[in-house]
């Protein structure tokens, strides 16, 4: 399933790039794409579980950066 998102509060390109990473590695994301300048997240998930990763991806943008969230 391919999903994309705004995020809201994202300050940082070089946070963008650390959420980035992260959320790629969580299991069922094949693919993840932040663009920091257009403020949203793309990403291709596993069709059963795209509600805990998009949890997971949440929780890894506010340890990152605790003002941004997912605009789900």
């Amino acid at each position: 399933m391919k999903k994309t998102y705004k995020m809201v509060d994202l300050e940082c390109a070089n946070c963008a790039a650390k959420m980035e990473r992260e959320i790629a590695a969580i299991d069922g994301v094949e693919s993840v794409n932040i663009s920091f300048m257009l403020q949203k997240i793309t990403i291709v998930t596993d069709d059963e579980k795209h509600g805990e990763i998009m949890k997971q991806a949440a929780k890894i943008c506010r340890k990152i950066e605790p003002d941004c969230r997912i605009d789900m």
